[in-house]
């Protein structure tokens, strides 16, 4: 609407401008032929009626809303410069103001044009995020014939045939094959990611390498896409309080405005100069429109909450986002979030055999066992070589597990296994146990007949990126804390591996909030990181909630932000864009109001006794300059370095615990 009206105003204002007097005087040509003098008031009348049109009613309803701001400004500097040119048209004022209204009216659509246009381009992770579904789906059918149909015509339970290269076209579980996905429309995270039959997908994701098919369970506005959706939109219409204070400063200069121009008008009619009172009270309710202002925190919200969800991290809570850049201490969940709540082979020892040797039995013992622990065992073994032929594999119930290799048994089971056999642990494993044992490892034993042959130790994982986190907040001056559940050994080790400031652990889920408390009154601003199902109490209460590893669960109502990932490096992301968005509104505020203290009385002609003057439409350009300088410095916000730290290639190994003496 503003760009059609801005460019019908400049072919109707070229006529008018060069048809005035005022500017024929200034570049010394003259045109004259019959109904010169109604080409200002007819076209300037369309200008003015059909292009300030916006304006005039903007304007009205801030009135009838009792909220005046920049259209009620706009809206009474143009009926001043439409009366006064019509009252001069009708020979009741000597004031060649046709052309300075129609430009005028033109600048200001301009400048309206290119707010929306940077407001649109802000939106465009709306777009985006929709545009990543397809268009239809490829349903199989009970024969397994294979139809195209509309997204709108899939159901629960459907299965879907997702093509290499194709878009997942809803939630859903791969039922078969194996693909590596891209999910960073959800994550952040460029890596395609290994999914295989059991695995969840996500909507909008992509099939990078082979054909799956999935199973339908959420469709339409229940996908994780549309939940993503909702909380852009969520966020970029939310209010800061640097928008707060932006309205406010916008009402205060309206008043401010308002008396400029009376005092304008009172002092230029003292002095017996009407027609400078006239132009004075137009220029200056024109160079104070908040136009610039009122640009200044919507555009830089927008900007910043696409550049959130382009990077895996979904703000719910504008104030959320805009406190991150002030909090002192970062509490973290251990389980899922620094760690990745699976177990490692940390440790292997042997009793007359080497450690090869153990994880290759143990392994081929293991290789049929679908426990977690076996299944870290087995992946460890492979890493090392083939693991060895088992059979006749039996399950001990809360002991262990056990199979034949060679014909001889083996079994492979923690403390309660050596207890019910009443097998001794050897002197040459009894130190290496204990010294992992005092750690918080799991320690299982493999025994050969009667004999304890070897010893594994399992911790969970501690996720590399958590430590690249980590040194990058201690590095930004944040205090970095874990909570637990665990025991008080279990988090000192990891606390250790990570140079974590601060553990806390045998912490219950009900207690965590207390834990976040105990921080706030220390004087610390606190950010709790957690996975927003037990921890949903801490997330609440803490000064920032942030959900970590949200997948398909986007709408978890106690966190502020949430992260598409489980990788604790977004929390440094949401924290420097935090602080590149505050300075951006700082930045815009003080521009966008700032100006206005100089301009204003120049506007009202306090040094014309100097020669320094503004006429209208100068004004206008002025103004239009400020809202594109605002709305420029706010792009800026697109080229904040948001991209994690990287992981070394080999980080560093768990130290090896000081053996028991």
């Amino acid at each position: 609407m503003f760009r059609r009206r801005f460019w019908w105003s400049l072919l109707l204002s070229i006529p008018v401008v060069f048809t005035s007097h005022m500017v024929m005087d200034w570049f010394g040509y003259e045109w004259d032929f019959a109904g010169i003098d109604l080409i200002g008031p007819v076209l300037g009348s369309v200008i003015f009626w059909w292009g300030g049109w916006p304006f005039l009613e903007g304007g009205w309803r801030e009135a009838k809303e009792r909220q005046p701001g920049m259209m009620l400004l706009i809206a009474m500097a143009i009926s001043v410069a439409y009366i006064a040119s019509m009252a001069t048209s009708l020979d009741l004022f000597d004031l060649d103001f046709w052309w300075e209204l129609a430009l005028l009216v033109t600048i200001m659509l301009l400048g309206h044009w290119q707010e929306m246009k940077a407001l649109g381009q802000a939106q465009d992770a709306l777009a985006a995020l929709a545009a990543m579904l397809p268009d239809e789906a490829e349903r199989i059918g009970p024969d397994g014939e294979v139809e195209t149909v509309a997204l709108d015509q899939l159901r629960v339970g459907d299965v879907v045939l997702v093509r290499s290269g194709a878009r997942v076209p809803a939630d859903g579980e791969i039922v078969d094959g194996a693909a590596e996905l891209d999910e960073s429309m959800i994550t952040g995270e460029s890596k395609p990611v290994a999914k295989a039959a059991g695995d969840r997908v996500v909507a909008g994701t992509v099939s990078t390498d082979s054909a799956i098919r999935v199973r339908v369970e959420a469709i339409g506005e229940e996908t994780t896409l549309a939940g993503i959706q909702r909380l852009v939109a969520q966020a970029q219409e939310s209010k800061s309080r640097a928008q707060v204070l932006a309205d406010r400063a916008a009402a205060l200069l309206f008043y401010v405005a308002m008396a400029a121009a009376v005092i304008a008008a009172v002092v230029w009619l003292a002095v017996g100069d009407a027609d400078d009172a006239v132009v004075r009270v137009v220029t200056v309710l024109v160079i104070s429109c908040p136009h610039a202002l009122g640009l200044a925190i919507p555009l830089t919200t927008s900007i910043s909450s696409a550049r959130a969800a382009s990077n895996g991290i979904l703000v719910k809570d504008r104030l959320a986002l805009e406190q991150s850049r002030t909090v002192d201490a970062i509490l973290f969940d251990k389980t899922g979030t620094l760690t990745k709540g699976e177990h490692l082979v940390v440790g292997v020892a042997g009793a007359g055999i080497d450690e090869d040797e153990v994880l290759r039995l143990a392994g081929g013992v293991e290789s049929d066992s679908e426990h977690p622990l076996a299944r870290a065992i087995v992946d460890a073994a492979r890493e090392r070589g083939p693991v060895a032929a088992a059979a006749e594999f039996r399950s001990i119930t809360g002991r262990g597990v056990e199979a034949d290799i060679d014909g001889v048994p083996y079994a492979v089971g923690g403390p309660a296994l050596l207890r019910e056999r009443s097998l001794d642990e050897p002197a040459e494993l009894d130190a290496w146990s204990q010294g992992w044992k005092d750690r918080g490892a799991a320690v299982l034993y493999l025994v050969r007949g009667r004999d304890i042959i070897g010893g594994l130790a399992l911790e969970d994982e501690v996720r590399p990126e958590a430590r690249a986190a980590v040194a990058e907040l201690q590095a930004m001056g944040r205090r970095v804390v874990m909570i637990t559940g665990d025991a008080r050994q279990v988090a000192d080790a990891v606390g250790a591996d990570l140079g974590l400031d601060e553990v806390f652990a045998e912490v219950l889920p009900e207690d965590k909030a207390a834990k976040v408390a105990e921080l706030q009154a220390r004087g610390l601003s606190v950010a709790m990181v957690g996975d927003g199902v037990n921890d949903a109490p801490a997330l609440a209460s803490a000064d920032v909630g942030i959900a970590i590893g949200a997948g398909t669960d986007v709408a978890i109502e106690s966190a502020g932000l949430i992260l598409g990932s489980s990788d604790p490096r977004a929390v440094v992301s949401a924290i420097r864009l935090s602080a590149a968005a505050y300075r951006k509104s700082l930045q815009n505020l003080w521009w966008a109001a700032g100006y206005n203290i100089v301009a204003i009385p120049i506007a009202a002609g306090a040094l014309e006794w100097a020669g320094v003057s503004m006429p209208p439409a100068v004004a206008a350009i002025l103004m239009s300059v400020s809202t594109i300088v605002v709305a420029l410095n706010a792009q800026l916000l697109r080229r904040v370095d948001l991209r994690p730290a990287p992981i070394e290639d080999a980080p560093p190994a768990r130290p090896e615990p000081v053996p028991a003496t």
